[in-house]
Order: structure tokens, then C-alpha cells, then sequence
């Protein structure tokens, strides 16, 4: 055995409270070294022995007593090209545990705390990592809406112009020319609220906005004044509206800050190129030496950027005056989050102190951060939801869009991604495949629609919360920024409306299965390097999916253990299949419908009954007098469609379904 390949801390993501029950304990072990781990664990005041008396809770050597423990097999939860992932949940019954891992390989041992044994020391529990108590307040309290929302990010300026009114001098007709770093086309929120209707047919549930406080550009990432909208958008009456308007849809709103940097023209660093040290604004800045020079520049800026002065965030009224913002915008328009630019370069002192002050405000705003490399520091619960996931991107992209890594690549990117992160965070975590700061997916697919489509089905179904750069769902393309920030094209026989079908039904069918994503496990049953496939488990208790993957420029044959039905068309597949190349399916596990008889009915009516979550599928016809259950999710659903019937027909249970087609009309005489 390879001692020195098993990684544990008592520390998170290793381990952490779910929620105010649970404990996730994770272990991490060289490559193909360990066939099982088991978890020895028990509560660390609770004693065996045989007589009564010597079973009280404080340890005594003198007394023949040993400490009580339970064991429980771990999970194989993944690997990528080093370690293999395991994992358990437990429910402590006191809200506290001691733990240790009994590692079975080319020969057993236990590890502890204090380091490894040939066996279970169990004199006394001070040998073995501790949980000392689950603290509700020390519990990773992510919103939950956001484990069902689907972002759509606007980059304002581009999205549409609903009002010339308020366009800056100098507006481009739209879409006229190439996007630039200086031109304008006046996209403002009343282009937003006109095209609301294109988000509802989408599906999305959230919109993250690109910052729309005034600024002299045109993406607005050189705060002039953090208090008030860019006028070129619109003003605060108008923005309220669109606000009130994706809220009426449905649709959650995600503001951007960047809090590390401002403009150049802000009023505080004005003052101190006029002022100097004598300004009150000079400790605002971190600055070499005076006079401040910006052709140098002798003061800290973001990257080399010299118009964007860095933010002393230590200081106390800079400090109060960031957190003043974030929660203004919060309390006085009702946005549900932010989206946090250059985040990884600001002190984790602010954070702290900016998630306190949000979630005073509203205690289930959304908070993410923009870090680039591993994030843990921000995730422990105290800072961040979430981080845009930039690590999986790229591991998306080199895979289903340029084909430069291979799937088994992909899977261990998976595993060490989510197992590097609290379940907390991986079922809020800012999924995405581009946005305004990296070229286009489809460019980086070479213009490959049905790469896209694979990129969406395999976003679409992973855990977390996922984003859609605006255009991404009509086929837009782009490289490096500026020109990833084109203008959305609105010419409906310019889009691609197929890639819009396809992205609309995975949303749609998201959120007809949340074991698609986060109510179930996410597991690679199945991995062909040399067909380039794979297959993917989905799983909560007995309901299970498949998001089958052929990634390869063939036609590939898999076989399937057990029956399941095509998500994406209906079909019903079983034994060895066929995929087609660069394409994926998206099967659930088969089960029979359940058909009635209704043949002196005068009439049915289609019912849609939801409980628990579940919406029953439409009712299916086959022929004058049978009409299809179509899904039942539940018994409560099963009794309300029976009921239905029941009102006036005579109905009776007959065989199974034959192939059928969806009704075309919810209610018709039979």
C-alpha cells in the first residue's frame, strides 16, 4: 500500500457539515492503490464495556472500557490521473464524531490523526480526526433557488437598443460594423425588457448583467460612480421596470462589481492627481510616491492598465463605502446577487465583510466570485457561493469543441473538480463555456453546430447553476474580446434556430428532472478512450439517467444494460445502440405506462398535475378509447388524473402501451 498517497485534513473540502445533520467525510488515495476504505467513526463520549459502571463518558485507563465506533464502507466517488476519490455521508446522532479510515489495499492499515496503525486503535478517541459539533450557523447556507436556475448573461451594451433617446454621441447603427473597444450601439434596458419573451422561450430562470454602472466605456468595468446607472442605459425608473418585468418572468438578477479598481475620471483619484498626499482620497490608492504620475504609473493598477487605479480595500472608508453599494442596490431595486469582477485580488477581509452586509439585506443573495485558478480560500462559506468555474471550462472546451483532450481527460477534470469543492458549492457553482472575456464556444468549435450542441447537452446536465453567454444559444460567433461582445443578432433567418430548440429543450427538460441537476449523483459508468464515448450515470435512489456521449467523428456502438427512453425523442432503446457522431443521448430509466379504457366516455379532459416538483407528462391518445397515464411521478398524481376520468367515464386498466404520439389538443370528445 501507498501510505503516502492517502490524503486527509479535518478540513474542508476533505471534510464539512452539508447541512445541520450531515457530515461529508472525503479520502484521497493513489491511482488504483486501494480496493475499499471503510469509515471507523462514533461519538467520541460514548464507551464499551462490560460492566455498567465502567461505561460512563470520561476516559479512564483504569477502567476496561473501549471506544464504541461503527463501520461504514466509502464510496468510490471518482479519479482523475493521480488520486481515486472516495466519500460518505453520515448523520452523527449527538451533531458530533470522531473519524478514521481503515484502508484496505495490497495490505490493511488504519489512519488516524495521529498517523497510521496496523489496526483500530480504540483505547481511547483522541487518535482520530474530530467533527467536535454541528453548528447550524457554521453550516454553508447557499441559496437554493440558485441550484435551479439557468443564467443568461447580457453584455448590456450589446444586447438590443430599445430607446435612441438615450444613446451616447457617436452610436453605431446596430450591428453596423465589428465590435471595438471604443465604439458604442446603444444596447440599454429597455432593449432588455422588449425582448423578454426571446428569455422566456429560452428557459433561462436568471440574468447576469455585465456592469451597468456609469462608466466612461463601453463594458463599464471603469466604475466612475458605483451609485449611479450609465445613463446610456437608461435611468433608474426604466431599470426598476426591468427589473420588476424578469421578475414577474421568473428570471432572478444578477449585478456586476468590480470593487478591485475604478476609473481613472472617478472623482476620489481626480482629486488625488490635483491634491496629491494632501488629497483626502490619497490612501485610497496604493501609490509609490508623489506626485502621481499615470504615464508611469507609480501606483498599483489592475494588470498594466494605468486607467484602471487599484482600491486600498483595507482602508475604512473605502470599505464603507463599497459596502454601502453592495447593499444599496440589494435593499433599494431588489437584485438577487452579485457577480464580483477581479474578485481573487481583493483582500479576504472585505469579502467577509461584504457577505455580511448583503445577506443583512436579503439573506439569500447570490454571491460570486471572479477567480480564474482554485478558489478554496473564498469557498469555506464565510465569502463566496460560488466561483465562475474557469478550471471545467476549458476541460469542456479541449474536449467536445476542439477535440484536443480526450474523454478520459474530461472525466478526471470532472472528479477532481467537484471533489476538490463541498457539495455545498458544486450545486451552485457558475458553470459556463465563454463569456465576454474569452472567445466564443462555437469559434473555438470552428463554427462545428454540433459540437455546440454537445457543449450545451453536457452543461446542461452537469451539477451547478449554468450560464449562457448571450448569442451562444442562436449560433453567434467571436473571437478574443473585443470581438466576442458583438452586437445579438435579431434577424430570426440569421440565427440558428435549430442550436435554439436544442438549448430551450435541455432547459426544459432540467427543469422537468432535477436529478439532471443537483437532486442526483453525477458518476462516469462508462469511459472509451480509443471510440472517444462515455457514459455518464445520474442518479437519486431508484430513478436513473444516462447522458450517453460519442465524442468521436463516427458512428459508435454501445450497449446498454436495462431499457430506457430517449429524453431528446421519445424512442425506446435497449441492448446495443447506436450513436451518432458528435452527438449524445439522454436516456432515462423505461417504465410501462399504465393505459385505460374509456370507451363510453362522451368526453376527456388532459390533465397537468404537479406535486412534490413533478409535473406529469401530457396525456398520450392511441386510438377512440384509450388514452396513455403518460408519466406518473407520484400516487397523489396518479389519483388526481384517475379522478379525472372518473368525473365521466367508466374506465378500466388494460395492457401495455403501444407506440403512440402526443395529443395534439389538451381536451377533445373521444
Amino acid at each position: 500500500m501507498n501510505q503516502a498517497g492517502v490524503v486527509h485534513r479535518a478540513l474542508s473540502p476533505f471534510v464539512y457539515t452539508y447541512d445541520q445533520e450531515t457530515v461529508h467525510i472525503r479520502l484521497m488515495t493513489a491511482k488504483g492503490d486501494i480496493e475499499k476504505v471503510e469509515l471507523i467513526y462514533g461519538d467520541p463520549y460514548e464507551w464499551e464495556a462490560e460492566k455498567e459502571e465502567d461505561r460512563d463518558w470520561n476516559f479512564d485507563p483504569e477502567k476496561e472500557k473501549s471506544w464504541k465506533v461503527k463501520r461504514t464502507l466509502m464510496q468510490h466517488n471518482g479519479s482523475d490521473a493521480t488520486y481515486d476519490y472516495w466519500f460518505i455521508a453520515i448523520r452523527p446522532e449527538r451533531k458530533r464524531v470522531r473519524y478514521g479510515f481503515e484502508v484496505h489495499g495490497d495490505t490493511t492499515a488504519v489512519l488516524t490523526e495521529r498517523g497510521w496503525y496496523d489496526e483500530a486503535p480504540l483505547d481511547h478517541p483522541g487518535y482520530y480526526f474530530s467533527v467536535p459539533y454541528v453548528h447550524a450557523t457554521d453550516v454553508f447556507d447557499t441559496p437554493d433557488w440558485v441550484k435551479d436556475t439557468v443564467w443568461y448573461q447580457i453584455f448590456p451594451e450589446r444586447f438590443a437598443n430599445g430607446d435612441r433617446a438615450n444613446d451616447p454621441a457617436g452610436t453605431k447603427e446596430w450591428g453596423s460594423e465589428a465590435p471595438a473597444f471604443q465604439n458604442f450601439f446603444g444596447g440599454d434596458f429597455q432593449g432588455v425588457i422588449d425582448h423578454v419573451d426571446h428569455l422566456q422561450r429560452l428557459g433561462v430562470t436568471g440574468v447576469y448583467f455585465c456592469p451597468v454602472f456609469q462608466a466612461p466605456s463601453n463594458h463599464k468595468y471603469d466604475t466612475l460612480d458605483y451609485l449611479k446607472l450609465d445613463p446610456a442605459f437608461g435611468d433608474e425608473k426604466t431599470f426598476r421596470k426591468m427589473i420588476d418585468v424578469l421578475h414577474e418572468n421568473g428570471i432572478r438578477v444578477l449585478l456586476d462589481a468590480v470593487f478591485n479598481h475604478i476609473s481613472e475620471e472617478h472623482p476620489a483619484f481626480q482629486d488625488v492627481l490635483e491634491k496629491g498626499q494632501d488629497s483626502k482620497y490619497a490612501n485610497w490608492f496604493t501609490i509609490d510616491s508623489f506626485p502621481v504620475d499615470p504615464s508611469i504609473p507609480n501606483y498599483e493598477v489592475f494588470a498594466f492598465e494605468r486607467n484602471m487605479p487599484k482600491l486600498n480595500t483595507a482602508h475604512p472608508d473605502v470599505k464603507d463605502y463599497l459596502l454601502h453599494v453592495g447593499r444599496y442596490w440589494v435593499e433599494e431595486f431588489g437584485i438577487d446577487g452579485w457577480r464580483l469582477d477581479v474578485a481573487s485580488e481583493v483582500d479576504h477581509a472585505f469579502w467577509r465583510e461584504f457577505r455580511k452586509e448583503v445577506r443583512a439585506a436579503n439573506g439569500t443573495c447570490y454571491i460570486v466570485g471572479e477567480c480564474w485558478t482554485d478558489s478554496q480560500p473564498w469557498l469555506l462559506g464565510d465569502q463566496f457561493d460560488a466561483v465562475m468555474n474557469y478550471g471545467l471550462t476549458e476541460s469542456f472546451l479541449t474536449c467536445f469543441a476542439t477535440g484536443e483532450t480526450s474523454v478520459r481527460d474530461f472525466s478526471h477534470a470532472v472528479s477532481r473538480n467537484l471533489n476538490w469543492h463541498s457539495q455545498n458549492v458544486n450545486e451552485v457553482m457558475f458553470n459556463l463555456i465563454d463569456s465576454h472575456d474569452t472567445p466564443r464556444a462555437l469559434t473555438r468549435a470552428k463554427g462545428n453546430i454540433d459540437r455546440m450542441k454537445l457543449l450545451f447537452t453536457t452543461l446542461l446536465t452537469f451539477p451547478g447553476s449554468p450560464v449562457i453567454y448571450y448569442g451562444d444559444e442562436i449560433g453567434m460567433t467571436g473571437g478574443q474580446d473585443p470581438a466576442n461582445r458583438a452586437c445579438m443578432e435579431w434577424d430570426e433567418t440569421k440565427q440558428n434556430r435549430e442550436l435554439f430548440d436544442h438549448v430551450a429543450q435541455l432547459i426544459d427538460l432540467r427543469k422537468q428532472h432535477p436529478v439532471l441537476a443537483n437532486a442526483g449523483t453525477y458518476h462516469f459508468q462508462r469511459i472509451d478512450d480509443t471510440r472517444q464515448t462515455f457514459i455518464v450515470e445520474r442518479r437519486q435512489g431508484e430513478q436513473v439517467y444516462l447522458l450517453v456521449v460519442n465524442v468521436s467523428e463516427e458512428v459508435q456502438s454501445l450497449s446498454l444494460e436495462g431499457t430506457y427512453e430517449s429524453l431528446l425523442d421519445a424512442t425506446t432503446l435497449s441492448g446495443t445502440i447506436q450513436v451518432e457522431a458528435v452527438s449524445a443521448l439522454l436516456l432515462h430509466t423505461y417504465k410501462k405506462k399504465q393505459v385505460v379504457d374509456i370507451a363510453s366516455a362522451t368526453c376527456f379532459f388532459s390533465v397537468h398535475y404537479e406535486s412534490n416538483g413533478w409535473i406529469s407528462k401530457p396525456l398520450r391518445s392511441f386510438g377512440s378509447n384509450q388514452v396513455d397515464f403518460g408519466g406518473i411521478t407520484s400516487p397523489a398524481s396518479a389519483t388526481a388524473i384517475k379522478s379525472s376520468i372518473e368525473v365521466g367515464c367508466k374506465w378500466k386498466a388494460t395492457a401495455a402501451c403501444p407506440e403512440s404520439t402526443i395529443c395534439s389538443r389538451p381536451a377533445y370528445p373521444l
